[in-house]
Formats: C-alpha cells, sequence, structure tokens
C-alpha cells in the first residue's frame, strides 16, 4: 500500500487549539494497528511539533497557521507538521540534556520528538518549515 493522506487540518498559531489537535488525531488513529503506548507517544510528540510550530515557527502570529497532513502507509503512519514562519536549522538548536541548558524553560520539544517517534526530517519551505514524524508498526 502506498503512502496514502487520511487526514488534514489547519489551526491557527494559538495553543488554545492543540487540544483541536488532538482530538482530531484521536479519532483518525482509532482503527490503526498502533497500542496505547504507541498512540500516547504519537500524541505528545504531534502536540510538541504543533506547539513550536505555533510558538517558535510563527511566532504566536494568529495570522499564520499550521497545517497538520496524517499519512498512512502498510509499515507507518506519517504526520506532517508546517507552519507559516521563517523556518529553523535542528542542528543549531541547544542541546537541552547540557549542563548550562537543564534549567531553561524550553528547548526540549525536538528531543522529545526524536525520542518518541522512528523518524524525524526537517525541511525549511519558501514560507515556512515542515517537520515530518514517522511511527512504525510493529511486526503481527
Amino acid at each position: 500500500m502506498p503512502l496514502r493522506k487520511i487526514g488534514e487540518l489547519t489551526v491557527p498559531s494559538d495553543p488554545a487549539y492543540l487540544e483541536k489537535v488532538d482530538q482530531y488525531s484521536d479519532r483518525l488513529f482509532k482503527k490503526l494497528p498502533l497500542g496505547k503506548n504507541d498512540l500516547d507517544d504519537i500524541a505528545i510528540a504531534i502536540s510538541e511539533a504543533v506547539n513550536n510550530a505555533m510558538v517558535h515557527g510563527n511566532g504566536l502570529d494568529a495570522d499564520r497557521n499550521v497545517h497538520i497532513s496524517y499519512y498512512l502507509s502498510a509499515r507507518y503512519l506519517r504526520i506532517a507538521v508546517r507552519d507559516e514562519g521563517e523556518g529553523f536549522i535542528p542542528d543549531n538548536v541547544p542541546d537541552p540534556t547540557e549542563s548550562e541548558n537543564l534549567l531553561k524553560v524550553s528547548g526540549r520539544g525536538l528531543l522529545i520528538i526524536r525520542h518518541l517517534m522512528d523518524r524525524i526530517e526537517c525541511t525549511i519551505l519558501k514560507n515556512g518549515m515542515k517537520m515530518t514524524l514517522d511511527k512504525f508498526f510493529t511486526e503481527g
């Protein structure tokens, strides 16, 4: 089965919409071959990615949106989160596990996403940044 789109959602850059994203995602994932732990990991990763897009990508500018697209193949689930901001270079984000960053209020989103998902890719676009998150289905 090739990768096919199973859903799409666009929300304003307002953290109040994170609950709407979570509810939409839950409805899409009900019939997928994923266990509760994987579903929890995916929900947290999506929330982190969307929040990062709102805050860091779009600067909480209500005139800019975050676009979330959901894809499915026989082997994995893919979520693409795109903002309308300037983008960033993931390798330039300070390591939150280094001693000088441990007490900072933010900076852990990418680390959390990388830990919870099987593959992530960040792409700087002409008008924004796209983060692609993949979660593979376990055998059986």
